[in-house]
C-alpha cells in the first residue's frame, strides 16, 4: 500500500510539473509572440458599425441587431446581477480576473481527457473574449485572455466591468446586451425584470440557441431553474422562493418592434459571417470587416415592396437564390426570433430532394412508372394521403405533382433509408439518427431543416443536378481591405444530368395541373412543389417552391410558437411566389429548362399500362388511341412491347342467369367488334361496339331448353386483319352462379 501512494505521488507531481512547464512555455509564447494588446474602447465604444454590401457595392442600409440599447449598472436590480454571478462566477467579487482554483480543476480535467473542453471562464474572461478574442479552444488564446482579465482588473472597476459585460453579452434573437433582451423577450426595461426573469436571461447565454426560450422552452426551463438553484445555494433567495419561483410558466411577452429587423438581408448576411470568422458581431465591428454580398438591389427592392402591400396572419419568410451559384439575391421575413437560425419540418417539400430525385437517379423508376396508392403499413408506421382516399395505381409524374403521400412512402422503401441519407448529405442537409424511418418521405423529421438550407437544395434540380449551398457573404474584408473569407461557389454532383431535368419536368406539371397550379398560367418554364405541415387541428407550415433557369424563389409561412395558421402550401405562398416572379420577369423572360442528350421522349402502350400495368414502348401495331409520350432516362428506357398483345385473337366469356346469356371480354383502342349467336342452322348479330377500351358486358335472352352458341369478330385497323373468338355454347335450362373463372 505504501509503494502504491508513494508511486501514484509521483505520478501526480510529474503531470503537475509537466503542466507548470506546458503553462510557463505557452504563456512566454503568448506573451512574446501573440500578445494581443488591451484596448478599452473596444469594450465601451458604442457607435461600433458594421458594414454590409450588396453586388453594386452600395452599402445597405438596414437595421443592425448589435447596437442595441445599453443599461447602466444602476439600473440592473440587484436580484438580476446576483442571478449571473450565481451561475457565470461565484468568486467575481473577490479574484482578481481569474479564479486560480477553478481554471486549475479545469487543466487537470482537460488533462485527463486531453482536450480543452473545460475553459472555467471568470465573467472578465467572458468579457475579453466577447471583445478581443476569436472563440478558437487553444492554449494561445485561453492565455492571452488571461493576461488581458489580469490587466482589465486594474484599469476598470468590477461594476464597470460587469455593466459593459451585461451589455455586449448575446442573449439570442438578435439581442445583445441586457436592456436589449430584457425588451425582446419580456417588452419591459431591465429595471422592471423579476427574479424569475432575470434568471431566464441568464441561463440563456451559456448557449442561447440551446437554451432558447421561444424555440427550446422546456430546456430554457430547466437551465433558469437551475440558475434559482444556485441562487439558494449562494444565499440569495429562500428555500420557499426556489421552490415558489421554480414552478412558474417562463411568461414571455415577445417584442414586434424588431420582426423586420431580425429578418432582414443585412441581419442574415451579418449572421452567416460570425459563423464563417467563428466571432462575435461585436469582433467583426471592432476589426472593421466588412461583409460583402449576393443581394440584387432591384430583386430585394421588388421583394420588399411586394411584401410591403401582402397581409400576413402568421410569421413568414422569402428567399430567392441564384440558380447557378446559391448565392441569396434577395430575403426578407418577418418574426420575432431569427428564422433562419431555428429548423422546421419541411413536409411535402422533401418528395423531390429525398424520394423521387433519388429514385429516379438510381434507375428505380421513371415519370411514367406506376405506383399503386393503397393502404399502407410499414411496420408501426401507417401513413396517409392527405385527402383520406386512395387513387389506385398512378405514375410518379402524377403521384409527385399531386403530392401524394403512400406512393412517396413507397418509392422511399425502394430507394433505401441508407441510399436517401447519402443523398441528403449531398445538398447539406443533416438528418438527425432519429431520422432513420420513412416519415422523411413526407418531411416527418425529428428536428427538420432551416429554411434557407431546404430552398437551396432545390438548386441540385435548378443547376442540371449540381448542388450549390445557399450563401448571403459572398467575400468578407477586414479593415486592410484584405480578403480573408471569399465563398468557394463549389459545386456538388448530386443528380445526373437527366435525373435532374426529369424531376423538374414533373415539377412543372405540378406547376402546370398539379399543387402548384396557381402558377399554370406563367408564360415561362417554372417547376414548383408545396408543402403543408400539420395535424388534424390544422395547418402550422406552408411552403411553395418555385424555381427557374435563373431564380430559385422560396417562401414559407408558419409560427415559431406552432399556433396553427391559415393557409397551405397551393394557396398564399404560392400566390405570393408568383407575384414575385412575375416582378422580377416583367421586362424579359428566363431561358427554358434545356432536355440533354441524355433524356428521350418515347411512345409508349397507354393499354398496356393501364389494363396490364407494363411499361412498354408503343410500335407500329398500337392504334393511335393507344399511344401516349413520356420522358425517360436513356439509362433507364422502357421494354420493348410484347407483340402477342396484337396478335392475340379476341377471347369471349360467358354464363346464364335469371334465363339470360351474360357474356363479357375485353375491347381494344381502335378495334370494332360484332357479337354474332348461332342457334340451329341460323346466324344473327346481337351487337356492334367501336371506340371502347377495357371491359364490356353483354347481355342476351335466352330460350328455354334450346343451345346457343356466341362468338366474337374483332377488326383491327392498325393491323388490318380481322380474327374471330372461340365459342361460347350456353343452355338455359336454369340459372347458374358466376364461375371463378369469369370473376
Amino acid at each position: 500500500m505504501k509503494r502504491y501512494i508513494s508511486t501514484t505521488f509521483k505520478v501526480l507531481i510529474i503531470l503537475f510539473l509537466i503542466g507548470v512547464m506546458l503553462f510557463g512555455g505557452i504563456m512566454i509564447y503568448s506573451l512574446t509572440v501573440s500578445r494581443v494588446p488591451l484596448d478599452i474602447s473596444k469594450i465601451t465604444d458604442t457607435s461600433l458599425e458594421i458594414k454590409v454590401f450588396g453586388q453594386e457595392g452600395l452599402k445597405l442600409d438596414e437595421f443592425n441587431a448589435f447596437n442595441s440599447p445599453r443599461a447602466s449598472f444602476d439600473k440592473i436590480p440587484p436580484h438580476v446581477v446576483n442571478a449571473f454571478i450565481s451561475i457565470e462566477d461565484k468568486k467575481f467579487f473577490s479574484h482578481r480576473g481569474i479564479n486560480v482554483p477553478r481554471m486549475f480543476k479545469a487543466f487537470l480535467n482537460n488533462l485527463k481527457s486531453m482536450s480543452l473542453k473545460e475553459g472555467a471562464s471568470t465573467i472578465t474572461q467572458q468579457l475579453i473574449k466577447n471583445t478581443h478574442l476569436s472563440f478558437e479552444k487553444n492554449l494561445p488564446r485561453k492565455f492571452n485572455e488571461i493576461v488581458l482579465s489580469l490587466n482589465l482588473e486594474h484599469q476598470m472597476s468590477k461594476e464597470d466591468i460587469l455593466e459593459n459585460y451585461l451589455n455586449v453579452i448575446y442573449f439570442g434573437s438578435g439581442s445583445y446586451g441586457i436592456e436589449s433582451a430584457s425588451q425582446h423577450y419580456f417588452s419591459k426595461p431591465v429595471q422592471q425584470l423579476s427574479v424569475a426573469e432575470g434568471a431566464l436571461l441568464a441561463g440563456i447565454i451559456k448557449s442561447p440557441n440551446k437554451y432558447s426560450p421561444i424555440s427550446r422552452p422546456k430546456q430554457a426551463k430547466e437551465r433558469r431553474n437551475m440558475v434559482l438553484f444556485e441562487m439558494k445555494k449562494d444565499g440569495y433567495i429562500s428555500q420557499k422562493e426556489f421552490h415558489d419561483l421554480a414552478q412558474t410558466d417562463l411568461n414571455l411577452t415577445l417584442s414586434t418592434s424588431k420582426k423586420n429587423k431580425l429578418n432582414s438581408y443585412s441581419q442574415s448576411a451579418i449572421d452567416e459571417a460570425t459563423e464563417l470568422l467563428n466571432m462575435t458581431e461585436r469582433q467583426l465591428a471592432i476589426s472593421g470587416y466588412k461583409i460583402y454580398t449576393y443581394q440584387d438591389l432591384d430583386k430585394q427592392m421588388k421583394l420588399n415592396s411586394l411584401l410591403s402591400k401582402t397581409k400576413f396572419d402568421s410569421d413568414y419568410a422569402v428567399i430567392d437564390i441564384d440558380s447557378k451559384s446559391g448565392g441569396v439575391l434577395a430575403y426578407n421575413g418577418e418574426s420575432s426570433y431569427k428564422i433562419l437560425k431555428h429548423p422546421r419540418q419541411i413536409g411535402s417539400l422533401a418528395k423531390p430532394i429525398l424520394v423521387y430525385g433519388p429514385a429516379i437517379n438510381e434507375n428505380i423508376i421513371s415519370p411514367a412508372s406506376l405506383i399503386l396508392d393503397e393502404p399502407l403499413t410499414i411496420g408501426s408506421y401507417s401513413p396517409q394521403n392527405v385527402s383520406g382516399t386512395y387513387q389506385g395505381y398512378v405514375s410518379a409524374r402524377q403521384a409527385l405533382s399531386k403530392s401524394l403521400n403512400i406512393p412517396a412512402v413507397k418509392t422511399a422503401s425502394y430507394v433505401g433509408l441508407d441510399k436517401i441519407s447519402s443523398y441528403a448529405k449531398k445538398m447539406d442537409l443533416k438528418l438527425s439518427n432519429k431520422d432513420y424511418s420513412y416519415s422523411l418521405a413526407l418531411g416527418g423529421l425529428t428536428y427538420g431543416f432551416s429554411v434557407k438550407d431546404t430552398f437551396g437544395a432545390y438548386t441540385a434540380f435548378a443547376n442540371a443536378g449540381e448542388f450549390s449551398k445557399p450563401r448571403f457573404v459572398k467575400y468578407i474584408t477586414n479593415a486592410s481591405g484584405d480578403i480573408v473569407y471569399k465563398n468557394p461557389e463549389t459545386k456538388q454532383r448530386v443528380f445526373r444530368e437527366d435525373s435532374a431535368y426529369l424531376v423538374t419536368d414533373i415539377l412543372k406539371t405540378c406547376a402546370k395541373s398539379g399543387t402548384a397550379r396557381k402558377l399554370g398560367d406563367l408564360n415561362f418554364d417554372v417547376a414548383a412543389k408545396t408543402g403543408t405541415v400539420g395535424n388534424v387541428k390544422g395547418n402550422l407550415d406552408a411552403y411553395s417552391v418555385a424555381y427557374t433557369t435563373e431564380d430559385i424563389v422560396g417562401v414559407w409561412m408558419g409560427n415559431m410558437d406552432n399556433k396553427y395558421i391559415k393557409t397551405a402550401g397551393g394557396n398564399q405562398p404560392t400566390a405570393l411566389a408568383k407575384e414575385y416572379l412575375k416582378k422580377i420577369y416583367a421586362t424579359s423572360c428566363p431561358t427554358n429548362f434545356e432536355m440533354p442528350s441524355s433524356v428521350e421522349k418515347v411512345a409508349i402502350n397507354q393499354f398496356e399500362l393501364d389494363t396490364n400495368h407494363k411499361l412498354v414502348r408503343a410500335n407500329s401495331l398500337t392504334s393511335p388511341l393507344d399511344t401516349t409520350y413520356e420522358l425517360f432516362s436513356r439509362f433507364n428506357l422502357p421494354k420493348t412491347v410484347d407483340y402477342s398483345y396484337f396478335l392475340a385473337p379476341p377471347s369471349l366469356v360467358g354464363y346464364v342467369e335469371n334465363q339470360t346469356a351474360v357474356l363479357k371480354f375485353t375491347a381494344k383502342a381502335n378495334c370494332l367488334y360484332k357479337l354474332y349467336k348461332k342457334t340451329a342452322n341460323q346466324t344473327t348479330l346481337v351487337k356492334t361496339i367501336s371506340s371502347q377500351t377495357g371491359s364490356q358486358e353483354i347481355f342476351d335472352p335466352l330460350v328455354l331448353k334450346q343451345k346457343t352458341e356466341y362468338f366474337l369478330e374483332e377488326e383491327n385497323p392498325s393491323t388490318k386483319t380481322t380474327q374471330k373468338s372461340d365459342s361460347v355454347i350456353l343452355i338455359n335450362n336454369q340459372s347458374t352462379p358466376k364461375p371463378k373463372w369469369y370473376i
